[in-house]
């Protein structure tokens, strides 16, 4: 029994869903436009001001299709009206980010300064020299680029230095201990 499949998806007002005979959604809302292709099993239907998706069977492959799916559709529709965004923070000294020309430099410790190109659909923000905000209406790339972001130099449990998201519990450890 999924009970995230079992909810309706609320259609705001401003954001328009049309449904492809490949059984592909299409979100389009006041940020862009989103399209997604359910599994062929799945049945997707717009009931007024709500989406609802059915599954054939009370197979278990069906169950799991059938809240991803609606997972899916929701996260398009909060895309396209509210947006998604992950925060990273930046820890160390002489550890910065800053914009260049469409670019988020790093510099992180490395011989050389980290330069990642702005995707398209992606917005970077950096309101200080040890944040960065990502920013966009997909959230499966918005959660890839923070991530690959966050690969440039991962936190470190020794000094707790690197990029680490916002609010992210990093366990310390204790250093080597000299022998007598």
């Amino acid at each position: 029994m999924s009970r995230i499949g079992k909810l309706p998806v609320a259609i705001p007002a401003g954001v328009t869903v049309t449904i492809d005979e490949g059984n592909t959604v299409h979100v389009k809302g006041p940020k862009g436009e989103l399209s997604q292709k359910i599994h062929a099993d799945m049945k997707v239907n717009i009931d007024g001001e709500a989406l609802k998706v059915e599954r054939p069977s009370d197979e278990k492959m069906h169950t799991a299709l059938h809240g991803l799916s609606r997972s899916l559709i929701a996260n398009m529709v909060h895309g396209v009206t509210k947006g998604f965004e992950k925060r990273l923070q930046i820890i160390g000294i002489g550890y910065k980010a800053q914009m260049s020309g469409g670019k988020l430099v790093l510099n992180v410790g490395y011989s050389h300064p980290v330069e990642i190109k702005q995707p398209q659909g992606i917005m970077f923000e950096v309101p200080a020299q040890d944040k960065v905000i990502v920013k966009g209406i997909d959230k499966q790339l918005v959660g890839a680029i923070a991530a690959k972001i966050r690969d440039v130099r991962g936190p470190e449990p020794y000094k707790g230095k690197g990029i680490r998201y916002e609010n992210e519990y990093v366990p310390h450890k204790e250093g080597k201990t000299a022998k007598k």
